[in-house]
């Protein structure tokens, strides 16, 4: 398998790692059954590939995300760059549970739990996942820092923050990568993170790139085709009327798709989002999940397609067109506290 290129997180202090990593999330849960087997040969391929950054985080399964991957991890600790993230709380007593947490004493717990959990000494990158407003980004980027003195935490990732919250937290302590949602039909993060990101060297790490699968084709309406336990049937953007029109969006990515040869047409839009480094002057690694071998080198391949600025052009106008929220409840993303 041809090996993806590399590029460095965070600027030139920062590890090495392939332009594009991977996110386990769906391992675990929102995405229906999982075939455990088949995950773990994703995650040898995505070796393979040179896909080294490997995502979590604690959210995911309720820590179930990071107990799969720690025997991975142990086995391969020198050849990947591991990232996981707090902040969002959850209960095992009430599965819709959730709250954001960046106080200092939490922080500290959550890393310690996430540290047994994968059987590390040292989180490479360690994310807050949600950023609670109510706290000063003096008090929870302080406590993420203390982290890194006490050689718990090598770099300081954040996500879904605006601009002026990137630069503020920078201030106390240097951010290496932002992880925010960003594809063809989600552009929130350009509106103001993407620009103080090239300007501060921050690596943007793109999640859901391609679209929680429906850039993909794999479904057109998640209420009708997807199974009960897939969170995509609660999405604004992929069920009934919306689905509909959004599925319509698409005709574009085949067309040019046909055009390079590209299987599947997916394909087309991740190397639009690769692409965003040329665009904007900085670096940018997504992290698309997946459980099979199959589409891991699929995905590793859109690296490799160059799209043409007519084809860019083309492009432009789909996420304009989107209709719905990314979330049903978008309080807690960047969007929320643009001005």
């Amino acid at each position: 398998m041809t090996r993806i290129d590399t590029v460095r997180l965070g600027g030139q202090d920062g590890p090495e790692i392939g332009v594009q990593g991977f996110g386990a999330m769906g391992i675990s849960e929102f995405y229906g059954d999982t075939d455990e087997a088949a995950a773990r040969d994703t995650l040898d391929a995505a070796l393979e590939a040179g896909v080294t950054l490997i995502d979590t985080a604690d959210i995911y399964g309720n820590g179930a995300n990071e107990e799969f991957l720690a025997p991975f991890v142990a086995a391969h600790r020198d050849e990947i760059t591991l990232a996981t993230k707090f902040a969002i709380e959850r209960r095992a007593d009430d599965p819709s549970y959730r709250a954001v947490r960046n106080d200092p004493a939490y922080i500290k717990k959550a890393a310690e739990d996430s540290l047994r959990r994968l059987g590390v000494e040292t989180i490479d990158l360690y994310y807050m996942h949600r950023r609670d407003p109510e706290i000063p980004f003096a008090e929870s980027v302080g406590a993420m820092a203390e982290l890194v003195q006490e050689g718990k935490v090598r770099f300081l990732g954040l996500s879904e923050v605006t601009g002026p919250e990137l630069r503020e937290a920078h201030a106390v302590h240097p951010i290496a990568a932002l992880q925010s949602e960003w594809s063809l039909f989600s552009r929130d993060v350009e509106r103001s993170a993407v620009g103080a990101a090239a300007e501060l060297g921050v690596t943007l790490v793109p999640y859901s790139p391609l679209g929680r699968g429906f850039l993909t084709g794999a479904f057109a309406d998640a209420g009708k085709e997807l199974s009960g336990g897939d969170f995509r049937r609660d999405q604004p953007r992929f069920t009934g009327e919306n689905a509909e029109r959004n599925a319509a969006l698409l005709d574009p990515v085949r067309k040019i798709a046909a055009a390079h040869g590209a299987t599947p047409a997916s394909q087309i839009a991740l190397a639009w989002v690769q692409q965003r480094s040329a665009v904007h002057g900085l670096t940018v690694v997504p992290i698309p999940g997946t459980r099979k071998r199959s589409r891991l080198e699929e995905n590793a391949a859109a690296t490799r397609i160059v799209l043409t600025a007519a084809e860019l052009a083309e492009l432009e106008p789909i996420a304009g067109l989107v209709a719905g929220d990314r979330y049903p409840d978008m309080s807690f993303t960047s969007l929320a506290r643009e001005v």
